[in-house]
């Protein structure tokens, strides 16, 4: 179960946070058009409001039905990945929007291009915000069970997963199943306190994690 939670967070953040971050730099550094930010901002919001148990059947319906990925790694995390997207992309937006303008201007004087400007400055000015959105999202990808039980998650796999088209085993999944719908659910709290607290654990690793990259990063540009 934590192999499973660990494939699915991945795949996810394979997903999401390209996407993301591909996303919110065309809104803050090359999009033209006001009328299209503010329909492309009301839609991302939008998605950030979205209950995941919606995500969890849109997966079902396009993922698993019309893709024919079947209950699989692959189902779940495209899904988890959409869920995934509206977090990434209002951090990453509001990291780039911190950078100061004079960056720019001071780039672009000295003859580099907008993407270098991107890729070189602004880029590297926002990775600390930009890493916060991204651990919020894999500690919420590693907590969702909606999203999965239509998509990816079975309640007993003996084997790791062969393939991406393989179901998989994960934390949350597991603690629902053995507290709702056991057969002997008295019997087995305690393993549901113990896969609570692995999971809680993990989200805890990861937010370490980022914190302690976020530091290092910040350091760094200060030493610069």
């Amino acid at each position: 179960a934590i192999a499973g939670t660990f494939y699915l967070m991945v795949g996810a953040s394979v997903l999401s946070i390209p996407v993301g971050v591909v996303t919110a730099i065309y809104l803050t550094e090359y999009a033209q058009s006001p009328g299209l930010v503010k329909l492309i901002r009301l839609g991302v919001n939008n998605l950030a409001g979205v209950p995941s148990v919606v995500f969890g059947l849109f997966g079902l319906s396009f993922f698993v039905t019309f893709l024919d990925f079947g209950t699989s790694i692959a189902a779940g995390s495209f899904t988890l990945g959409l869920l995934n997207l509206p977090v990434i992309i209002r951090a990453t937006e509001e990291a780039l929007l911190t950078v100061p303008g004079t960056y720019r201007e001071a780039s672009l004087s000295l003859g580099a291009t907008r993407w270098q400007t991107i890729y070189r400055i602004v880029l590297p000015s926002a990775l600390p915000g930009i890493l916060t959105g991204v651990m919020l999202s894999l500690g919420r990808a590693a907590g969702e069970t909606a999203p999965i039980m239509f998509t990816a998650a079975t309640f007993y796999s003996p084997d790791l997963p062969g393939s991406l088209l393989s179901e998989v085993m994960a934390l949350p999944y597991h603690i629902y199943v053995m507290a709702t719908a056991g057969t002997h659910i008295q019997a087995t709290r305690p393993l549901q306190y113990g896969t609570a607290i692995v999971l809680i654990m993990l989200v805890l690793v990861l937010n370490m994690a980022g914190l302690v990259m976020r530091y290092r990063f910040k350091k760094r540009m200060r030493g610069a």
